[in-house]
């Protein structure tokens, strides 16, 4: 029988953190769990005694016009993936406690969130900023397990971590793809049948970018016309296209095996991200 224990009370989650004894692992998640999603509660259960994994569709990062309400759930099926993988708690809140009446508290970070998708989601990582450091607070982990998959987000959540004190450090892991490539998503469900192979313009994107720089090319716009005219000729719509420093995700004129390939595209009505370094 599984030991998961679900817990959707804010407090109840609080009584039992404020007594961990040994070392906490955490991984935030919005639900529909999928490989990506598994891989770090197994990176978390490799490095830590006691897991927590969280599930939170967060309203406040997400606009008005964005997918929020089709946004993918299935609350018995991700339960049942974690009993399986022998996590020690859900933490399952619910939005009238997360972001009760009169809520009026926001967590910023500046300059790291002006570019690549806070352009087109200007309110996203003051929501994402905002939810993440309630949880931590809550859960109180030693460790934060993350896909880089949202690369901007978990750069932008490592400098909040350090600029705020918390004591949590962030556990960066690779992307998972699934076996044609594209980067594992619960947005994927989303995809019609025919957008699929416009889909994989994305992870092919990353490679042109790679066979490229390998090719000798430094000059960042080159490479982004490029992977502009991959991505727009597949039948998907670019969002952005960039490549910046890893760390002040800035744009580079000149790439190095370090620089960043960041790139958001629409397909269908679904909007996907990818990204990948040059190496």
């Amino acid at each position: 029988m599984s030991k998961l224990k679900v817990i959707d009370s804010i407090e109840e989650m609080q009584e039992i953190s404020a007594n961990w004894s040994e070392e906490v692992g955490f991984v935030p998640t919005m639900g529909y769990l999928h490989e990506g999603h598994l891989s770090l509660v197994k990176a978390a259960k490799e490095n830590c005694k006691i897991v927590v994994v969280s599930i939170y569709v967060n309203p406040s990062q997400f606009a008005p016009n964005e997918d929020l309400d089709t946004y993918p759930r299935d609350f018995d099926r991700d339960k049942k993936l974690l009993e399986e993988l022998e996590v020690d708690y859900l933490f399952f809140p619910k939005d009238s406690d997360m972001y009760p009446q009169n809520y009026k508290t926001w967590v910023n970070v500046n300059d790291l969130t002006k570019g690549l998708c806070g352009k087109s989601r200007p309110t996203h990582f003051q929501g994402v900023t905002t939810v993440v450091s309630k949880l931590i607070n809550i859960v109180n982990p030693n460790k934060m397990f993350m896909g880089e998959k949202d690369f901007q987000q978990i750069t932008v959540l490592k400098r909040m971590v350090e600029d705020l004190n918390f004591r949590v450090k962030i556990i960066g892991c690779d992307i998972v793809r699934e076996k044609d490539g594209l980067a594992m998503s619960s947005r994927n469900k989303n995809l019609k049948s025919e957008d699929r192979e416009k889909a994989l313009s994305l992870s092919r994107s990353i490679k042109l970018a790679k066979n490229l720089f390998r090719d000798g090319e430094i000059e960042s716009r080159i490479i982004k016309e490029k992977i502009w005219e991959l991505i727009n000729s597949s039948g998907a719509k670019v969002d952005y296209v960039e490549i910046v420093d890893p760390v002040t995700l800035e744009d580079v004129e000149k790439v190095d095996e370090k620089s960043r390939v960041i790139l958001a595209a629409y397909v269908g009505s679904v909007r996907l991200i990818d990204n990948g370094n040059l190496e």
